[in-house]
């Protein structure tokens, strides 16, 4: 437990450390908030979809958490290259615990990041239907990032170029994204859209934090809180096998 703290703690400091990049973060969501909320606001309200701002500040909020999750992954390549995972690696402790802490610690880093961009949405207008259900929605954006941290291990794990990590995570991290429900509903799209968005994990994620704070889910909160669990354990599974293959 230990070992898995240490590295727990280490995802923070380097997070708290790194203001560059806590900044640069901030930038994508708060981009989408400003020209999706008021630019397409008055035609959502017009289609009789009342508030857009609170139809997608939850999914701006499952942006952030995105995007920060699945990218702490690029750090297992990096301190591969570097020699501190071999360090790491050599030492006594089991592998599972390594890949744990560390994912953990992505999942916090994340986590952190989606309760900021949740402060940007208050600021630009967007109020929770229930103070009371702020728990819940705190409990959906850290599995989500449990998931997405675990997905960035799995790559993290596979993958040795450091380059070649971010084009992969933008070429599958951005279809997720769009497909999850996150900037339009999903009633009354095309059915292989729908079909789509069932297997995007991304899309209970949204789901179930829409749900939490604004009361309007497509599936329900129950239904999207197993799912969203049941694909973050798998990703783990997948990923502790990936990383227990590390050569050093």
């Amino acid at each position: 437990m230990s070992t898995i703290y240490i590295l727990w703690l280490r995802q923070l400091k380097r997070y708290v450390r790194s203001k560059p990049r806590m900044v640069g973060a901030l930038g994508q969501p708060l981009l989408f908030l400003v020209a999706l909320g008021f630019g397409f606001g008055p035609i959502y309200a017009k289609a009789g979809g009342g508030n857009y701002i609170d139809f997608l500040a939850p999914g701006i909020i499952a942006m952030g958490v995105l995007f920060t999750a699945v990218f702490t992954g690029i750090e297992i390549i990096w301190d591969r290259q570097f020699g501190f995972l071999k360090e790491t690696l050599v030492a006594p402790v089991s592998r599972m615990q390594i890949m744990i802490g560390r994912t953990l610690g992505g999942a916090t880093v994340a986590t952190i990041q989606g309760l900021i961009v949740f402060l940007m949405t208050l600021a630009i207008g967007f109020r929770p239907a229930s103070v009371l259900m702020l728990p819940v929605a705190l409990v959906f954006i850290f599995v989500t990032a449990v998931f997405f941290a675990g997905l960035g291990t799995c790559f993290g794990s596979y993958l040795e170029d450091m380059q070649a990590f971010p084009l992969i995570m933008n070429f599958l991290m951005m279809p997720l994204f769009f497909l999850s429900g996150s900037l339009f509903p999903l009633a009354g799209l095309p059915a292989g859209i729908q079909a789509v968005a069932a297997v995007d994990p991304l899309t209970f994620g949204v789901d179930g934090l829409r749900g939490a704070l604004t009361g309007m889910s497509h599936f329900s909160m129950g239904i999207d809180f197993v799912i969203l669990s049941l694909m973050a354990l798998t990703v783990l599974s997948i990923g502790r096998a990936l990383f227990a293959r590390i050569q050093i």
